[in-house]
C-alpha cells in the first residue's frame, strides 16, 4: 500500500460532478489537490461554486497552466470530446500519469459506435486500447494493466451491478426491461438547455427510451462479461429532485428459479465488496437509502405475475454513478483501502 501522497490534477473542477470529486478528494488522507482547472471563472476559490468545500485550494486556474510533470493522476469531468484530445495530448509523453474520465470518451470500444452515439468523431482511438472500462467490483484484478479509466455512466452503474452476475448466472432469461429514474443533476448544469420543458423542476417526465447513449455502453458490457446478447429495453426518466437514481429491472426466471436463487447469487458474487448492499426479499428500497454514499443497494421482489421479478437497484448519481466511483478506481490504482475517502456518515457532509 502506497503512502505518498498522490498529486492530483481536476480538468473541469466546477460542474456538477467536478464539484463532488474536490469535496470528496478533501476528505482523501492521500490526495494532494494541486490543480483545479475550469475555462470561466478563472482566480475564483472553489468554494464559491459549492460552500461545503472548507478546504484551502488551490484557485481555479486555466488547463494550460498545469505543470505535468508534478502530477500523478488527472480527473477529466468534462463534455464528451474533450478529455480525449487532452489524454492523446499528454498519454505518450507523461508516462507516470493515470488518467480518469468521467466522460464518455474512452466508455465504448467502438469508435464507429462512439461517432453514432455522441455524433462526434473520436480522435484518440489508438489509445481505446489502452484504456479500460470500470466498474471496480467487475473489474478489480485489471484495473492496474491501465493507465486511462474510463469510469462508467451512472445509468449503467445501477443496471451492471446487479444483472452481470444473474445473466452470467443463466438464473434470468435475456428478454428484460429496465426502467431508471434520475435526479436531474445527471443531466448537467446546462439542463435547461436540454431540457426545454416548462414544469422541469416539478415533474417526472421520460426522455430518450430508443437511443439514449447509455445504451452503447450497456449493451458493451453485458456482451463482455456474460457472452451473450442481451435483449433489453431501456427507459429513462427525470425527476424533479437533484440527485440519486432508482432503476427497476424486470426479468423473467427461469424453470425452478426464485427470488431467493437470484439474491443468493448477488450475495456470494459480492460478498466481499462493502459497496454493494443486498437487501432482503421485497423490501422496498429507494434512492433517499444512498444519497452522499458510494454504495450500491439491491432488492429483490416478488410481482404478482408467477415467475417474474422486479430488481430494484439504487446509487447516487453524482458518487457511486461518478465522482465516488473515480476515486474507488484511483484507489485500486494505487492498491489503497477502496474505502478511503469514501466512508460516509452525517459529519462526513457537515463538516
Amino acid at each position: 500500500m502506497s503512502k505518498k501522497k498522490i498529486n492530483i490534477a481536476i480538468i473541469g473542477s466546477t460542474g456538477f460532478t467536478g464539484l463532488e470529486l474536490v469535496f470528496l478528494l478533501t476528505k482523501h488522507t492521500q490526495a494532494s489537490i494541486k490543480y483545479l482547472c475550469a475555462t470561466k471563472k478563472l482566480g475564483k476559490n472553489i468554494s464559491f461554486f459549492d460552500k461545503r468545500i472548507k478546504k484551502k485550494l488551490p484557485k481555479i486556474t486555466a488547463v494550460n497552466k498545469v505543470k505535468w510533470e508534478d502530477i500523478d493522476v488527472v480527473f477529466l469531468s468534462l463534455p464528451n470530446g474533450e478529455a480525449q484530445k487532452l489524454i492523446k495530448k499528454l498519454y505518450y509523453k507523461y508516462e507516470k500519469i493515470k488518467f480518469i474520465d468521467l466522460s464518455a470518451d474512452f466508455r465504448i470500444n467502438n469508435p464507429n459506435q462512439y461517432q453514432k452515439k455522441y455524433k462526434l468523431k473520436h480522435k484518440a482511438t489508438d489509445l481505446l486500447k489502452d484504456s479500460i472500462y470500470s466498474i471496480p467490483e467487475l473489474v478489480r484484478d485489471d484495473i492496474c494493466k491501465y493507465r486511462i479509466i474510463a469510469n462508467p455512466g451512472c445509468y449503467p452503474t445501477s443496471i451492471q451491478i446487479p444483472l452481470i452476475p444473474l445473466i452470467k448466472s443463466k438464473l434470468i432469461y435475456k428478454k428484460i426491461i429496465i426502467d431508471s429514474k434520475s435526479g436531474y443533476s445527471g443531466a448537467g448544469k446546462n439542463l435547461e438547455k436540454k431540457f426545454k420543458h416548462k414544469n422541469l423542476y416539478s415533474s417526472t417526465f421520460a426522455y430518450n427510451p430508443k437511443n439514449h447513449r447509455h445504451i452503447a455502453e450497456v449493451d458493451q458490457e453485458l456482451r463482455k462479461h456474460t457472452n451473450q446478447t442481451v435483449d433489453f429495453i431501456f427507459n429513462p426518466h427525470l425527476l424533479p429532485t437533484f440527485r440519486g437514481i432508482l432503476t427497476a429491472i424486470y426479468v423473467d426466471l427461469k424453470k425452478n428459479t426464485n427470488a431467493n436463487n437470484l439474491r443468493n447469487e448477488l450475495m456470494n458474487f459480492y460478498k466481499n465488496n462493502k459497496f454493494i448492499k443486498i437487501q432482503k426479499i421485497n423490501s422496498l428500497i429507494g434512492s433517499g437509502n444512498v444519497l452522499n454514499t458510494n454504495n450500491c443497494e439491491i432488492s429483490i421482489c416478488n410481482t404478482r405475475v408467477k415467475n417474474r421479478i422486479v430488481i430494484f437497484s439504487a446509487i447516487d448519481n453524482l458518487v457511486k454513478g461518478a465522482s465516488g466511483q473515480a476515486i474507488q478506481n484511483m484507489n485500486l490504482l494505487y492498491k489503497l483501502n477502496e474505502s478511503t475517502g469514501l466512508k460516509w456518515n452525517l459529519f462526513f457532509y457537515l463538516l
